[in-house]
């Protein structure tokens, strides 16, 4: 009789059981004659039959359908608003019955927030509770792949929640929005899928079939603005209007360059601890060429003795130099990187043999050149390979890019103070990433006073150098870029555990590290075994040679402090018989033996620390101690 549909929310309806006739409980109980109407009250209306005519409570015209008619006044009502105060609904979000009101109506929506035009439903008894018709016949449970048309994807149904309680917001870490990165109000409804805290908007979730922001155009106009919304996603709707230049390569992620103009792109993250930046420059550039062969010398500028050449072997003379291999407790680190060496060829000190100079250089180290021009962080000077910054104490010197302190080789301008370590010296304009696939990211310079986040540890982008897309909001800081490997090694776990930017499918109990025994936020990155189901923190798994050691201090960053610290070498200072040993400080070596209650104790401080009695310092209170180093 009204043509409009039969939801699941009209409870109660007439249906024929030989054909496929069915009437609303409202228009099948219809009078033939209507009295004292609210909207006109002066006269009766008479149904009649089906008809084309223009309703002048809602402006819509209708055709074919059944009317109340004035003969008097000439005044015409449609069926839906002649009985609108008898179309009540019970849904499920709200514990009192809704009446439908009249006409279509502008009005906020209780359910996703956004402003609607359409059909809307409202509580008699809270009047503020109004939700529009599109979002009340949103399903309990939807696949988003099948909902988006493939545009986003999950393996789980996901399940709709009438709200997101403040409580379980912050319990589960103040989780965004997996399309738009948006974050959630407790009052409007979500998708969620609670076994893999995955949480999408209820606009988003149910894009193909909910006519968000269409509702203000002709229908003809409706299928451009759905490819503009999908688009919008992704934040790059101009160019996915260049089908010739970008494709669509995975579900919700649109490609914004031509590899062919990229030949060099470098991806990350590398693949292990044994790869890193410096490799893939050197050997990008062509300068990593062999000239020497197993054992010949190698003079270089850094070191008084001659270097050894360790190409198919790992010894000199009788002397075995051991790999890097955290999982046995074995540490080697280049001079120069301060990473480990884990694959020939390396260089090593001559007089190694003797254990009187245990240098060690990877081949790509020992090559670097000896000045940068036209650098992108100090265009004004030539920057100088510098293998310890005279300037500085025990050689510690605060890089310009990473803001990591570092210990190894630098690259320097000593006139201006301006120093970076070798691995900062040849980051690229551009690289790509896992975590935000076929998307671009730029280096550029955070502003000291930015309020964006690194994706990556969830702090905020600060005056250092960092990766952004520009394209969408996606920051990450150098350092998690760069120094975060996709695959790592622990003693605690005897697979290899995965870097992970998201929670873990099917993980449903709490997130702790098996580390430091600390609960963490899923949402910042971390590494996980899925065989084993154990994860932890990117800040404490490189302390596999500590592991035994708490760490807690150090979650609030991405990277670990002291990764590019080589501790080691003694000191010797002023009124102490001893010498001091350059060490990462634990719990049990109490307080400074000079400022004493400075800096709150000595653990997980770069400290000077007597193997031989009670006596420690910091590092920043060792340098006023210093007689001899």
């Amino acid at each position: 009789m009204c043509k409009e549909r039969i939801w699941s929310f009209h409870l109660c309806y007439y249906y024929c059981k030989s054909c496929d006739y069915s009437l609303h409980k409202f228009c099948a109980e219809l009078p033939d004659t209507l009295q004292n109407n609210p909207l006109h009250p002066d006269h009766n209306l008479k149904l009649l039959p089906p008809r084309t005519f223009k309703c002048h409570v809602c402006n819509l015209k209708w055709k074919d359908v059944y009317c109340y008619y004035c003969g008097v006044c000439r005044y015409r009502m449609c069926i839906i608003c002649a009985t609108t105060l008898e179309q009540k609904i019970n849904h499920a979000s709200h514990p009192h019955q809704l009446e439908r009101l009249f006409g279509r109506i502008v009005s906020p929506c209780v359910a996703c927030g956004n402003n609607h035009e359409g059909i809307f439903f409202q509580c008699t008894t809270c009047h503020m509770f109004r939700i529009n018709l599109d979002c009340a016949l949103m399903p309990a449970k939807l696949l988003i792949q099948n909902s988006t048309n493939g545009t986003f994807s999950h393996s789980h149904p996901l399940t709709l929640a009438y709200s997101f309680p403040r409580s379980e917001y912050e319990a589960k870490f103040e989780p965004r929005c997996r399309v738009c990165n948006g974050e959630f109000l407790s009052h409007l409804w979500n998708y969620k899928c609670d076994k893999c805290r995955y949480y999408v908007h209820v606009n988003y979730a149910a894009l193909k079939t909910e006519p968000f922001m269409s509702i203000f155009l002709p229908p003809s106009e409706q299928s451009l603005l759905l490819f503009y919304f999908v688009s919008f996603y992704v934040n790059i709707l101009y160019l996915s209007l260049i089908p010739s230049l970008y494709t669509i390569n995975s579900p919700g992620l649109v490609k914004n360059y031509r590899e062919d103009e990229h030949p060099n792109l470098l991806n990350c993250p590398f693949q292990d601890e044994g790869d890193n930046l410096l490799k893939h420059h050197m050997c990008n550039q062509k300068e990593l060429i062999r000239k020497q062969h197993e054992g010949d010398m190698f003079n270089h500028s850094s070191h008084q003795h001659p270097l050894i050449l360790l190409d198919k072997q790992t010894s000199v003379g009788k002397k075995t130099v051991s790999l890097h291999d955290p999982m046995k407790k074995v540490q080697l680190l280049c001079v120069g990187c301060v990473k480990p060496i884990m694959t020939v060829p390396f260089y090593v000190c001559c007089h190694y043999v003797d254990e009187q100079c245990c240098l060690v250089l990877h081949e790509w180290c020992a090559k670097l050149p000896s000045q940068i021009q036209d650098y992108f962080g100090h265009p004004e000077h030539p920057l100088v390979l510098l293998p310890k910054i005279p300037s500085e104490f025990f050689g510690v010197f605060e890089c310009e890019v990473c803001g990591l302190r570092s210990n190894g080789f630098a690259y320097g301008c000593t006139a201006c103070e301006y120093y970076v370590d070798i691995n900062c010296a040849f980051i690229p304009e551009e690289i790509t990433h896992d975590a935000h696939p076929d998307h671009l990211l730029l280096r550029v310079k955070a502003s000291a006073s930015s309020e964006e986040l690194c994706k990556a540890c969830d702090s905020y982008v600060d005056e250092y150098w960092i990766f952004q897309c520009a394209s969408s909001d996606f920051y990450i800081h150098v350092k998690c870029a760069l120094l975060l490997p996709k695959m790592i090694k622990h003693k605690c776990d005897k697979h290899y555990l995965s870097l992970r930017y998201e929670p873990v499918e099917n993980h449903i109990e709490e997130y702790f590290c098996e580390i430091c025994e600390d609960e963490f936020n899923p949402w910042r990155w971390f590494y996980h075994c899925t065989t084993c189901s154990q994860s932890m923190h990117t800040t404490c798994v490189p302390l596999i040679l500590q592991y035994e050691q708490a760490t807690k201090e150090y979650n609030y960053e991405g990277v670990y402090e002291f990764l590019n610290i080589k501790f080691g070498g003694t000191l010797e200072v002023k009124d102490h018989p001893h010498r001091l040993s350059f060490v990462q400080g634990v719990e049990s070596d109490g307080n400074c033996s000079n400022c004493r209650s400075y800096y709150k104790g000595l653990k997980y401080k770069m400290i000077f620390k007597c193997m031989e009695c009670e006596f420690a310092l910091h590092y920043e209170c060792a340098s006023s101690f210093v007689s001899i180093e």
